[in-house]
């Protein structure tokens, strides 16, 4: 069965909702045919120990959470052509290391306070959104990123108009990304700024933008 791996380590800000985003993505392998596995453990980064995963996700992680054997690990992983999904703050990781902004396809730069307002599928014909309306009401941390995805390829999935909520820096208007797929190095790429709360991982509309994203690296037909 495929498998994929689950990372959830961040020594910046631990995140409560990675426990629920590791619980949802092994709920999700149960109905669509493939096995999670989750850990916090930097080790799991090891040749040996990735050979098995088709893709590796970074749920919400933050920080350096590889060392130089685990970063050398991770990208001869993805440049065989592995996949890469990152959650939230896995924009957070790594900001020393230029290949993983390149992976991640922008840098979290701040955000505001938690409020509500309504997402804009840019692109409704990609699996991680073709179930959603038009506009899709969310609450949660309206990431600002130190630049445009779009600059670095990225084809740019969902966005919010700064309008629409208080405290915005990014100057994007309503063309601001929250989520974002392409290619990296050979690697089939993924990214969504949502998930901040753990009622997020409970909501299907989330599950299944979730499950598109792993769609887009291969996972589940």
């Amino acid at each position: 069965m495929t498998r994929i791996l689950i990372y959830s380590r961040n020594l910046r800000f631990w995140h409560a909702s990675a426990v629920d985003g590791a619980r949802a993505f092994r709920e999700l392998g149960e109905r669509h045919g493939f096995t999670a596995d989750a850990t916090e453990d930097p080790a799991a980064f090891r040749p040996d120990a990735l050979r098995r995963y088709a893709a590796v996700v970074f749920l919400s992680t933050g920080g350096d959470v590889l060392d130089e054997a685990g970063q050398d690990a991770l990208r001869a992983h993805l440049t065989a052509g592995h996949g890469w999904l990152g959650v939230h703050a896995a924009s957070t990781t790594a900001y020393d290391w230029p290949w993983f902004e390149g992976l991640v396809g922008a840098r979290f730069a701040g955000h505001p306070p938690i409020q509500t307002a309504p997402v804009r599928v840019a692109d409704p014909g990609h699996p991680a959104t073709a179930h959603l309306p038009a506009r899709w009401e969310w609450t949660d941390e309206w990431y600002d990123f130190r630049s445009d995805p779009r600059e670095n390829g990225a084809r740019v999935l969902l966005t919010v108009d700064e309008a629409d909520y208080r405290g915005a820096t990014m100057g994007r208007g309503p063309a601001h990304p929250l989520a974002w797929c392409g290619e990296h190095d050979g690697a089939p790429t993924f990214y969504t700024s949502l998930g901040h709360s753990p009622e997020a991982y409970a909501d299907p509309a989330f599950r299944t933008h979730l499950l598109g994203g792993l769609r887009h690296l291969g996972i589940s037909p």
